[in-house]
């Protein structure tokens, strides 16, 4: 076989792993991430077998024509969710299948979105902390109860941030989070400072209830997926339990 294809092979597999690795951390479920990996593999004119873990991608490029495979791993980064780039690999997906990029251009496409910028960081603590109030009155919160579970939100989810900036593991992170709003809204409960202070209690850690696992969970189970689904499954409930274990921790404080 000539080098020159080997290398295609071996260019094509570092693509394919790197939009694998940014879907997995990205939030997307396996079977997006295996279609997508064979859309573009098919693209080329090679076929792709793909075994997705937790933590890691492994790939096998293989050419049929020279009876020629090529297998590689990559370890993927921690998981959240940036549906941004789940949406923008989509697209480049389906361009690289009817305009026919070639590998430069796929790089720079992903180059472009690893760089897209988040949202200001006020914008999203202001931005949850609103979900959290909004979620208070859907329970039944009035006013108060609105504003101190907006209060408990925005300082839980900047604690976790800081959290996150300084190394801590993922659930740990969560436990503080969830330990500070409780902090906060618990203090209304404790000493009565609106009429149903109980909803800001309870509504204070929604934000922190890990929907995107739970789904992807679900999702991977009903496809046959079982030892990812049964990992994101146990992930979702280690982050119920960081959050149960914060609110214990403040109930216990309070003695509420």
């Amino acid at each position: 076989m000539e080098n020159r294809n080997i290398k295609r092979i071996q260019e094509l597999s570092k693509i394919l792993l790197e939009v694998g690795s940014l879907l997995m951390a990205s939030g997307a479920n396996s079977s997006r991430i295996r279609i997508t990996i064979m859309r573009i593999a098919s693209a080329y004119g090679f076929s792709a077998e793909l075994l997705i873990t937790h933590r890691a991608l492994m790939l096998t490029v293989f050419d049929e024509e020279s009876d020629y495979f090529h297998s590689s791993l990559k370890r993927t980064s921690p998981h959240g969710a940036n549906f941004k780039m789940v949406s923008g690999i989509s697209r480049m997906s389906w361009r690289i299948v009817e305009e026919g990029w070639d590998y430069g251009k796929v790089w720079a496409e992903i180059d472009r979105l690893k760089s897209l910028p988040h949202y200001p960081r006020l914008i999203i603590l202001a931005t949850v902390a609103l979900a959290g109030a909004s979620f208070c009155r859907l329970f039944g919160g009035g006013p108060v109860e609105m504003l101190i579970t907006y209060i408990a939100t925005f300082c839980g989810l900047f604690i976790r941030q800081e959290a996150v900036k300084k190394g801590f593991n993922a659930y740990l992170c969560i436990f503080f989070a969830a330990f500070t709003s409780c902090l906060i809204a618990g203090s209304a409960v404790k000493f009565q400072l609106s009429v149903n202070p109980e909803h800001a209690f309870a509504t204070s850690v929604l934000y922190l209830i890990p929907g995107i696992p739970l789904i992807n969970s679900l999702s991977d189970l009903l496809e046959g997926n079982i030892m990812n689904g049964l990992v994101r499954g146990m992930n979702g409930l280690m982050i119920a339990f960081s959050i149960a274990l914060g609110m214990l921790c403040t109930i216990l404080i309070y003695n509420i």
